[in-house]
Parts: structure tokens; C-alpha cells; sequence
């Protein structure tokens, strides 16, 4: 359950409504024997009126009950799902049914609010990091246009556009596996030997089922292995452990000066190569999605370690 619903214990909702539906039962019957045993120790209109007061009474009980453990969470619920996240989210909730319900609502809109976010942040990086090589095609197109332009130049100004041309690539790329990490994906399981088996500079200690589903296990490893190898490692080694799994590399390992800032999107070393500070992120939000998360270890080598 959500860290921000407040546990409180309240009577579940069977037996709220088993209690409402017994007191609708019993009344009359109650009434029914009072007249029958008491109906001559008073008369028929004291008798009435006693037994009127006891059921608005139990009407009024029953039904501050209802409000309080089943209109209200369902009003604050509701009006909280209308206003998209713009009102204080509720902290508490009526029966466990409805804290249940209410902390899956607020689990739901948070995950949505962070996509959005993530896309939004992304969509706007994008736009910024298209100008560049943008600018850089349009005017080697310019340029080109002069009949006579030397053959060096206009080499170097087709080296330009193919350059731009794939850093373009490789933003949309990004942008595509952002948003398919966005998507949800059904939980499963998948054997580490079948996953790594396409990764020639991937090594295991011991094959081992992991609680992810191959997709995303595949994507998680394929990133990573990138990266390593982009660092100069030849070996990546994926050790299966009981809760987790560990990733460590050969490489030339990662500073710490950005140690702390390896999961931030946008954040590459490897810009003029064309990196996009994106494969990470990527990495973070589907396990994230699928219950897990990534964390760098200390030490001087790159040692990461997913835990489901």
C-alpha cells in the first residue's frame, strides 16, 4: 500500500454493509415483538413513537457510518481523480477495501504524472538538440548549391550531414524506446543464459531465473553492455544473487564526480560521439515499472546492481 495513505483501522466493507443490511432485517422484527410483549405496558401511540425514535435513531447511525466509510472516501477519491493532481491527495480512506482502492488511484497518478513528465522533459530536449544538426544541414545544403565548391570542402560537408543525420537517428531512436518504456508490460519470468546468449562480451556465474519478463531483462542488458563496451570494457558479468542481480564491467569505471549523476536524464560523457544521456533512464523507468530498480555500488569499478 501507498506511503501515503494512512493505515487506520476501520470495520471492513462487508461487514458495514452486512451490519446496514442485518439492522434493515431486524428492525421490523424487533418492532413486530415489542408489540407483542410490551404492547400493553403502553399504548399504541407511545408504543410508535418509541419504536419511530429507535429506528431513526439506527437510521441516523447507519447512515453517518455509510457517509463517513463509503460516500466520502468516494467523494475525495473522485474529486481528486477530476482535478488530475491539482488538489492535496487524501490520506486516509474509509474501509480497507477503499484504502486499497484509494492507494492504487494515487500509485497510478503518480506513475502517470511521471511519465508525462519524462516525455515532456524529453520531447523538450529533443527540440533543443534537433536545431544543431538541423542548422548543420541546412547550411551545408546552402553550401553545397555552389557549382564551384572544391571537392574537399563539399567532402567535409557531406561528412557534416551524415553526422548530423545520425545524431538525429539516434534521438528518435531514444524517443521511441522512451515511450515504449512508458508502456506497461506484463510481469513474467526469463532465464539470464537465454537473455545474455546474443551478447558475446556478457558472462554469468550461473544461469538463473530472474522475476523480469525477457523484454525488458533484454533491454536492461543490452544497455548496459553498450555502455560498458563504449568504456572500454571486454567483459561484462551478470552474477545472479537471491534478490537481485549484479553487473560489473572491466571498464575504465565511472568518476566520481559523476557517480551521482548517472541515472539523471540527458547526462552523457560520450556527447561528441553521439550519446544522448538517455540509455540509463531508460533502463531505470522499466524496472521501475516492473517493481524493481537499479543502483551504481561503490568502488572503483562500474558494479551495478538490480534489485526486484
Amino acid at each position: 500500500m501507498s506511503r501515503r495513505v494512512i493505515a487506520k483501522w476501520r470495520p471492513p466493507l462487508v461487514l458495514v454493509l452486512g451490519g446496514t443490511l442485518a439492522a434493515v432485517f431486524l428492525l421490523p422484527i424487533i418492532a413486530i415483538g415489542y408489540f407483542r410483549v410490551a404492547g400493553g405496558v403502553l399504548g399504541w401511540g407511545e408504543t410508535t413513537m418509541l419504536i419511530g425514535t429507535m429506528a431513526a435513531v439506527a437510521t441516523a447511525v447507519l447512515g453517518w457510518f455509510l457517509w463517513r466509510l463509503v460516500l466520502r472516501p468516494v467523494r475525495r477519491l473522485t474529486a481528486y481523480a477530476k482535478a488530475e493532481g491539482a488538489v492535496t491527495p487524501p490520506t486516509h480512506f474509509g474501509t480497507p477495501e477503499f484504502s486499497e482502492l484509494g492507494a492504487a488511484v494515487l500509485d497510478m497518478t503518480a506513475r502517470l504524472r511521471g511519465r508525462e513528465a519524462v516525455l515532456r522533459s524529453y520531447a523538450d530536449h529533443v527540440t533543443h538538440e534537433l536545431k544543431s544538426p538541423l542548422t548543420a544541414i541546412q547550411g551545408a545544403a546552402e553550401l553545397l548549391n555552389d557549382p564551384d565548391l572544391p571537392d574537399p570542402d563539399r567532402a567535409r560537408l557531406l561528412a557534416g550531414i551524415h553526422a548530423a543525420t545520425a545524431r538525429i537517428d539516434h534521438l528518435l531512436d531514444d524517443q521511441r524506446q522512451l515511450a515504449k518504456a512508458q508502456e506497461p508490460i506484463p510481469a513474467g519470468t526469463c532465464q539470464l543464459a537465454e537473455v545474455l546468449q546474443d551478447h558475446p562480451a556478457a558472462r554469468y556465474t550461473a544461469d538463473a531465473t530472474i522475476p523480469l519478463p525477457e523484454q525488458v531483462l533484454s533491454l536492461v542488458a543490452t544497455h548496459l553492455i553498450a555502455n560498458a563496451l563504449a568504456h572500454g570494457a571486454t567483459q561484462v558479468a551478470f552474477t545472479p544473487a537471491d534478490d537481485g542481480l549484479q553487473i560489473s564491467d572491466d571498464g575504465t569505471g565511472i568518476s566520481a564526480g559523476n557517480r551521482d549523476r548517472i541515472f539523471d536524464p540527458f547526462f552523457t560523457t560520450r556527447r561528441t560521439d553521439g550519446g544522448t544521456g538517455m540509455g540509463l533512464p531508460i533502463v531505470q523507468r522499466m524496472l521501475q515499472a516492473q517493481g524493481a530498480d537499479i543502483r551504481l555500488l561503490d568502488g572503483p569499478a562500474t558494479r551495478f546492481e538490480i534489485r526486484y
